[in-house]
């Protein structure tokens, strides 16, 4: 589980001094009663955006599988 949050941190160079930083902000601006509404709404859409993109990579894979390439 340390990986992911290296990797993370690496791509957008983002440490914990500025994460700290963001969701101070985020709670200032949109206060702590909306804050996990926010958090669900953000992780249904990351699950959204996965399974369009499985179920995208499989039609693709099975639309390969059912056109025969004519190329002779």
């Amino acid at each position: 589980m340390d990986f992911i949050p290296a990797v993370f941190f690496g791509i957008f160079g983002l440490g914990t001094p500025e994460l700290i930083i963001i969701l101070v902000i985020l709670l200032v601006l949109l206060g702590g009663a909306k804050l996990p509404s926010l958090a669900k709404g953000l992780g249904q859409s990351i699950k959204e955006f996965k399974k369009a993109s499985k179920d995208d990579t499989e039609a693709k894979a099975d639309e390969s599988k059912q056109k025969p390439d004519d190329k002779a």
